[in-house]
Formats: structure tokens, C-alpha cells, sequence
């Protein structure tokens, strides 16, 4: 019989591949016809125009990747991102959305090899965490209340020009994949990147355009222009100028998110229905209300509390709570109970802030926290500082080496951002016991990576522009009771003036915090706010934003707006900012106060010179494999390394190093005044060794002997010196005709004076 092999069928309600179909001829054979899974490539594609018509960015759906619950590749130039959605249907035992985004930057999208030792990619880079971030913080706050089911967006570099950049496709073509999915989700939403140059304001900008942009600014919006996610830097840029970026950024979403909107329509699938994994029904609610409510606002009242008092006391009356429900309640569901406490203790704590227009430290609204500062704390270090706003203290250390020890960054990293390496970076750890905690320490957290990015932008801009140094900042949070990453900037400015480093200004930075109240009859319209200015943790974790701003008394060098609510009108944004820049005035005025000018005369300041060796001495100079310049380092810690053919980059770790470094290299350099040769002329050279090559000859006393080659011993071809008779000691009459560029050895010859009438002899003579 024929056999039919690759064949999938369904047998006995089991999904199977048979090889042999008379294996199973006698059981019931049906054959699956599946139009979502099938191999045709109706591909459906949608364009939406950028910056007045300058630009196009293609969306596509139903080619690639069809297994997947949602896939789109979204184009603009020659750069095409694919990005995957997929969620379980099963669901999680989490009370928060398990939402994973990875991206990744393949070398094959730019014609590349890894250059690793496998030839492949290995973990996520830097460049990629961050990425993944923005793609996060961009669709998280659409997905519906209640829905825990474990979602992975998988964001794949498919082609990269090297001109437009990937991130900000990805970010689209991730919603357009949740839009076309059935994974319940309440966008979509669209994002551009905003440039600037000369007040000129650019839609997403191409490579070589951000190299001479002062502001990178990323604007995620929804429809009816509410902003969803900001993240960006800038060159110390003015609010009124950031605030026409942000708004141009916004309407330019529009157009995206409705190209999104007809993709879906044309390709989408209907939206799954999900079950909530804990139910709060509005008895239980009400229980926990009179239970808790009076107790509750009794804490949220008490300003004597701190963070751990305040924390404990709550902790305190949520077990109360649970066990009062354990006996009063049978068969009581205590994770519902733990569920209703935290909501009811959000709505006490934000009515609260309505009521009263303060807050639960007692401070008003836009109150700063009570700051000190102290700059200098360790002298063995180049620079350091201590900031405490409030219960959050940060401990910044600066440290100063060679700029051979740049941060090099991948390949890849540098095709899509532009740098090649990075002269100043800044680490942010953020330990346990910050607070209060036990926990593992290991390989830095996405956490951790994106507050430090965050705060190396806010600083990055006040640097002088070609310091001789490399500079690492290490920010390690002490204290964390809200806006640890603003607190790095603080502290990180003062310990650059501690150091010593010019920079342009000090830099400081603010977290602001917002409570929405939702209108009754319109329940997706924000009826009334709350601006909270100087973010403390707990306003962060019930509150609806947190919206960091860093940068100088002048203008802005970084922000960063993690919106909780599905979109906020561009009005409260504006009104955030202008807060925030007030705020971080007062902030500057007090560090001032500490210190306000680089300090200079440290003795542990590292020095850096640069020495001209001329080419004929650079042998000597390097010593053989370079082993005079590791002697140097070996015992006085001074590194040299090449500037150009002539010139040399001294670092030394202090003025002393310097000196014994100097002294070194004086004595391997020293020789006698040689006296000046005349191009041209003719002189009288002692023959000191006879080589195959040509004789070695000196022109005077203690000079190093240099080749007289057999080409120019003799007008005829001589194979060998003794050829010609010539012996140790004898005279030559040679002619001078400069040194090599390259290798700085002499040219002498003795033949072209054997056509020419009698020289005039130029003879040197030890005295």
C-alpha cells in the first residue's frame, strides 16, 4: 500500500504525525483545514506619512511569524522591525501582569558577524535592556485591570540602514501586534522620536540629524493626543522649547495610531475573553472598608510616620484584618481579602490628598523634602558626595583614569546609537538593603541599568566636551523611600565639583507624582489631579506617575514620564513640568550652598601630559616589545599609550607619579648634543662594523651608528663591501641627505659623490 509520510491528522482527539498511513486505517481520519494556520501570505499593510509627508512608516501583518497570537513588521526607510505578542491562555498565579519584552539587535540585520568568540549573539546588551524598557513602558499601562496572563513580546531586527533608528519601530509594531492579536488590550499606541535643531523641530531624525540635535526625546501617545510614556535627553534645552517637542510629538502619534486602528480592522481577531485571577466583588470591598477605613486614615494622617513606621503599622492592620475575616467569614479567600485591603487602602490614601491638599509627611503639594548635602567625604577618593532628600540618601563616587579606559561599546550599539565609545558613565547600584531587605546580589537588574541611564543623561551634558580624563560615576542608594535616580543626579553633580571636573553647571534632579480622579459620567476623562512634587515611595506605588526631570538652573538635560493610567491629557503634562523646573531651582540653591564651584589643588588629582619623541629616538624610546613603557608602569603606575607617530599620552594617578615618570623616560631619551647636519653636505664617516646589507658608519664621536647601504657604497653593484676592499676603521666620504620620515634613520651615500668634481669635506672632531 502507498504510504503517506508528514501526514498530520487527528486521532482519537490527539494531534498527531504519522508516517505510515496503514498503521492507522482502521481509526477515524479527519483532516484539519485551518485558515490561521495556513501557508498563504495574505499580508495585509497599512501607511501612516511623518513629518508632513517626508516620511513614511509601513506597517504589515499576516506574513511572517502566524502561529504567533499577534506579528507586524513596521518599516520606515530601510530599517524593519518584526515583533511578536504571545499570551497564555492559561492563567497566572500572579496579581500583577507577567509582561516580558525582549529585543534584540542582530548582526545579520546589518550585514554583520558577531565578534565574539562564538561568532553569535549571546545575552542582551545595554543598548537592547534599555530598548526593551521603552517598549514596556510604552504598552504596559493599555492592558486592562485584572489581566495576569503571561505576555512575551519578542522584538526582532529583521533589516537596519544604519540611518533610521529600530527603537522607536518597535515600539510601533509591538502595538501593532497586540491590535491585530485577540490578547485583550486597550490600545493601540504610536511613538516618534523627537529632534531639535536650531528651534527646528524634527520627526524622527535620522542618524547623522541627532549627531547635531540637542534634544532625543521618545513620545508614546493614544488617541485624543493623551501621552502614554517619555523618556529623553537633551543638551541643557529650555522648557518652552521641550514643551513644543513633547506637543508636536503627540500630534504626530495620531496619524500612526490610526494607521494601527485600520490594520486591525483590516487583519485583527476578535479579543479573547479573560478571567480575573482575584475577585473583588463589592460586598467584600465594603466589609474591608468598615473594617480598615478609620484605622487607615488614621495612618495616612499620622505624619510622625516615616517610611518603615508607616509601612509596619499598614502591614499591622491588613493581618488584623485577615484574621477578624478568617473567623467571621467561612471558607473566606484570603488573597481576595489581601486584594480588597490594597484597594481600599489606595482610595483612602488618594481621597486624602483631595481632602486636604497635603500629604501623608504633612508636606503640601509642591514641598521639597528636607535636603543635606555633603561633598568630600573620603580624601584618598577623587571626588565624592552624600545627598539625603528626605528618607532616600545616595552615596556618588567619582573616579578618574586614562581615556584608554573608555567604555568601548558593541557593534551594534554603535550603528544604531552613533557612539563609538563613552568617555563618562555612570553605575547605579541599588542594594537590598535600601530597603530594609535580604535579596541576592549579582549581575545588575534592567531596574538598576535604566535608572543609571536615566541619570547619566541628566549629567552627561555639563561635561566638558574633550576632558583628558575617562570618568565613572558609581551612585550607590543607601536610603530608597522614592526618586533614587534624581537623588544620583544630585549627589553625582556635587562629587564632579568635589573631583575637581569643569563642568558647566550643576545639575540637579525631581520626581513628580500625580492622584487622578476619574469623571462619573465620562469614566475615561480625568476630572480632577493632584500634582505632587519630590515623589515620595509610597506616593509612587498609589499614585498614577512618576515623572523625573533633571537638569541645570538654565534649561533640562533628561527626563523620563512612566505614566500608570492608560494616557494623560498633554495639559497635566505641561503643568508637571512646570513644576518640576521650579522645584529643581530651589534643589540647585541648596547644593550650591555645599559646594558650588569645582574644587581645585587636590593631591590625589590624576595629570595627564603629552611628550613629542621624534621619530629616529622612538626605539629607544619604547624599548624592545615596549618593555621601557611597562618598566614605567610597573614601578610608578603611569601608563603611556601613542597619540600619533610623534606623540605620546602620559596619565599619572598624581602630580608625584608624574615626576618619578618623567625622570624615566628623561634618562632613557638623554644622549649628548649631536651637532647639526647640513642637508646636502659632505662628510668625512669611520666605518665601525660591515654588515652583508652595507657598512655602519659614524659621522662623529657618540653618535649611533647608521647604514651606509651597498647601493651607495659604489657606482658599480656591489654585492658585499669587501668587495671593495673597505675594513673596519677605514674613512668614507659620504653625502647627508636627511632622515627617514618614517624611521628617523640617516641617508647617507657615498656614490653620487663619485660623479661629482672635488667635495669639500665637512669633518667633525671630538674635543
Amino acid at each position: 500500500m502507498a504510504t503517506l509520510s508528514n501526514f498530520r491528522l487527528v486521532w482519537n482527539g490527539k494531534i498527531r504525525l504519522l508516517k505510515y498511513y496503514s498503521r492507522c486505517r482502521t481509526k477515524p481520519l479527519y483532516f484539519i483545514h485551518s485558515n490561521r494556520f495556513s501557508s498563504d501570505w495574505n499580508a495585509s499593510k497599512v501607511s501612516a506619512s511623518l513629518a508632513g509627508g517626508a516620511k513614511t512608516l509601513v506597517l504589515s501583518t499576516g506574513k511572517l511569524a502566524k502561529f504567533a497570537d499577534g506579528c507586524a513588521v513596521a518599516t520606515l526607510g530601510d530599517t524593519s522591525v518584526m515583533v511578536t505578542s504571545v499570551s497564555k491562555t492559561n492563567v497566572s498565579s500572579n496579581s500583577f501582569l507577567p509582561l516580558v519584552v525582549d529585543y534584540r539587535q542582530k548582526s545579520a540585520a546589518a550585514g554583520r558577524i558577531p565578534t565574539n568568540f562564538l561568532r553569535r549573539e549571546l545575552g542582551p546588551s545595554e543598548h537592547e535592556i534599555l530598548t526593551s524598557r521603552l517598549v514596556d513602558r510604552s504598552l504596559r499601562p493599555l492592558f486592562p485591570d485584572g489581566y495576569c496572563y503571561e505576555t512575551q513580546i519578542m522584538c526582532n531586527i529583521l533589516a537596519i540602514d544604519g540611518i533610521n533608528s529600530p527603537d522607536v519601530l518597535a515600539i510601533n509594531a509591538a502595538s501593532a501586534s497586540l491590535a491585530v492579536s485577540d490578547i485583550p488590550w486597550n490600545g493601540p499606541v504610536a511613538a516618534v522620536r523627537v529632534g531639535l535643531i536650531d528651534n527646528q523641530i524634527l520627526i524622527n531624525p535620522t542618524r547623522f540629524e541627532m549627531q547635531k540635535s540637542s534634544l532625543n526625546l521618545i513620545v508614546s501617545a493614544t488617541k485624543q493626543n493623551l501621552v502614554v510614556m517619555l523618556d529623553g535627553s537633551a543638551n541643557i534645552v529650555y522648557e518652552q522649547d521641550l514643551k513644543k517637542a513633547i506637543n508636536s510629538g503627540v500630534k504626530e502619534c495620531q496619524g500612526i495610531v490610526q494607521a494601527i486602528s485600520k490594520l486591525a480592522e483590516l487583519h485583527g481577531k476578535p479579543k479573547r475573553p479573560f478571567e480575573e485571577v482575584i475577585r473583588v466583588d463589592d460586598d467584600l470591598k465594603e466589609s474591608i472598608k468598615s473594617l480598615a477605613e478609620i484605622k487607615l486614615r488614621d495612618i495616612f494622617s499620622d505624619t510622625k510616620h516615616d517610611k518603615l513606621s508607616r509601612d509596619n503599622a499598614i502591614t499591622d492592620l491588613r493581618n488584623n484584618v485577615l484574621e477578624t475575616m478568617k473567623k467571621s467569614v467561612d471558607d473566606a479567600d484570603l488573597t481576595a481579602v489581601v486584594e480588597a485591603f490594597g484597594i481600599v487602602s489606595k482610595e483612602i490614601f488618594r481621597s486624602l490628598i483631595f481632602e486636604n491638599d497635603t500629604r501623608c509627611d504633612g508636606r503640601k503639594l509642591n514641598e521639597l523634602r528636607n535636603i543635606k548635602c555633603e561633598a568630600g567625604l573620603f580624601s584618598p577618593l577623587h571626588g565624592s558626595a552624600l545627598f539625603q532628600r528626605g528618607q532616600t540618601q545616595v552615596l556618588c563616587t567619582i573616579t578618574l583614569d586614562s581615556i584608554d579606559s573608555a567604555l568601548k561599546l558593541d557593534t551594534m550599539s554603535m550603528l544604531t546609537s552613533g557612539i563609538k565609545e563613552k568617555n563618562f558613565f555612570l553605575h547605579y547600584e541599588f542594594p537590598p538593603y535600601a530597603t530594609k531587605e535580604t535579596g541576592r546580589t549579582g549581575p545588575i537588574g534592567r531596574r538598576e541599568m535604566g535608572h543609571g541611564a536615566l541619570a547619566e543623561r541628566g549629567i552627561r551634558p555639563v561635561l566638558p566636551e574633550n576632558y583628558p580624563f575617562t570618568v565613572r560615576l558609581t551612585s550607590e542608594v543607601l536610603e530608597s523611600n522614592g526618586s533614587s535616580s534624581m537623588a544620583s543626579v544630585c549627589g553625582g553633580s556635587l562629587a564632579l565639583l568635589d573631583a575637581g571636573v569643569p563642568i558647566s553647571a550643576p545639575v540637579a534632579g525631581v520626581a513628580m507624582g500625580l492622584i487622578t480622579k476619574y469623571s462619573e459620567t465620562t469614566p475615561k476623562q480625568v476630572e480632577d489631579y493632584k500634582i505632587l512634587t519630590d515623589l515620595l515611595g509610597i506616593e509612587d506605588y498609589l499614585g498614577d506617575m512618576d515623572f523625573k526631570i533633571a537638569g541645570t538652573k538654565k534649561g533640562i538635560t533628561a527626563l523620563q514620564a512612566d505614566i500608570k493610567i492608560p494616557g494623560l491629557p498633554t495639559k497635566i503634562v505641561m503643568e508637571s513640568l512646570s513644576k518640576a523646573v521650579s522645584a529643581k531651582s530651589q534643589i540647585i540653591g541648596i547644593m550650591n550652598s555645599t559646594l558650588s564651584m569645582p574644587r581645585t589643588g587636590k593631591e590625589n588629582m590624576p595629570v595627564t601630559e603629552t611628550i613629542e619623541v621624534p621619530v629616529h629616538q622612538r626605539a629607544r624610546f619604547l624599548g624592545v616589545g615596549g618593555s621601557n613603557l611597562k618598566k614605567v608602569f610597573v614601578e610608578t603606575g603611569v601608563s603611556i599609550h601613542a597619540k600619533d607617530d610623534c606623540n605620546y599620552n602620559i596619565f599619572a594617578p598624581n602630580e608625584m607619579a608624574m615626576k618619578e615618570a618623567r625622570e624615566m623616560i628623561d634618562v632613557v631619551l638623554k644622549e649628548e648634543k649631536a651637532p647639526t647636519l647640513e642637508f646636502g653636505g659632505i662628510y668625512t664617516a669611520k666605518v665601525v662594523e660591515i654588515r652583508e646589507s652595507g657598512v655602519m658608519v659614524i659621522l662623529y664621536p657618540n653618535m649611533n651608528p647608521a647604514l651606509l647601504h651597498n647601493a651607495q657604497l659604489d657606482q658599480r653593484m656591489v654585492m658585499h663591501p669587501s668587495a671593495l676592499g673597505i675594513n673596519v676603521g677605514d674613512e668614507l666620504k659620504v653625502k647627508y641627505f636627511g632622515r627617514d620620515p618614517v624611521s628617523g634613520t640617516m641617508r647617507l651615500s657615498r656614490r653620487v659623490l663619485q660623479s661629482t668634481g672635488a667635495p669639500v669635506v665637512k669633518n667633525f672632531t671630538s674635543s
